[in-house]
């Protein structure tokens, strides 16, 4: 009987985490099933070592697997000789410009000019654009032109570029929000993608590279547009 009452436990654990990892953004999900499958592997393991099916020496070895999987970003800090492999086997990433409003962070690569987002707060909390379908972007949309006027025009940029010439209900809209348009150093340099020992000269060859990229024809929009120039302006001082 006590067996049978852990095996029931487990089985129930174990749902309760599936379920949870379901829940979770697309992108995040396979970290999840993957720390699930460990944490399966280590108990079926320990609870046929338990019950003698399996040896220790083969425990051991099954939970040491798991150990090193859960260690090794840890281990990569600690020997750069580790990272260096591991990173030169990863594609370098292009430089990126970010601007964050209060519901979304959206990212723009400077050389193909491509949008992309992540909502930061509501009911998609944690999705990408990317992962949404259409009637759920309509109800992002309809979130952000309630709550917060920067991030509807920063949905906007992204679904002039992903939804050409289609539009986008926003429902039974509720009072204009306010737009918030202040910007300190660090967003500016987030902006335009910048370090915070950028020159002169970067700042002006940055903004004028993202500000082409920005044309309509590439789903540029004034919004993104404005965002640039006042990066620009405030770094320039």
């Amino acid at each position: 009987m006590p067996r049978l009452i852990l095996l029931l436990a487990i089985i129930a654990v174990v749902y309760i985490l599936l379920r949870r990892a379901q829940a979770m953004p697309p992108h995040k999900r396979r970290a999840e099933y993957i720390k699930l499958g460990l944490g399966i592997a280590l108990v079926t393991t320990l609870f046929l070592a338990a019950t003698g099916r399996m040896n220790w020496i083969g425990a051991a070895f099954a939970g040491l697997l798991v150990a090193a999987r859960q260690g090794l970003p840890l281990l990569s800090r600690l020997f750069p000789m580790l990272a260096h492999l591991r990173n030169k086997s990863t594609p370098a990433a292009g430089q990126n410009s970010t601007v964050e409003t209060a519901l979304l962070r959206m990212d723009m690569d400077h050389d193909s000019g491509a949008l992309q987002g992540e909502i930061l707060k509501g009911t998609f909390k944690g999705w990408r654009l990317t992962n949404l379908d259409r009637h759920q972007l309509e109800q992002f949309f309809a979130y952000c032109s309630s709550e917060d006027a920067d991030s509807l025009q920063l949905l906007d940029s992204y679904l002039q570029q992903h939804f050409p010439g289609e539009s986008f209900s926003a429902g039974q809209q509720q009072s204009n929000p306010e737009s918030s348009n202040a910007m300190v150093r660090s967003e500016a340099l987030a902006m335009l993608g910048l370090s915070d020992d950028a020159t002169k000269d970067d700042i002006v060859t940055a903004h004028r590279k993202l500000i082409q990229k920005l044309h309509p024809d590439r789903g540029g929009n004034d919004y993104l547009a404005a965002q640039i120039n006042q990066a620009k302006d405030l770094l320039l001082g």
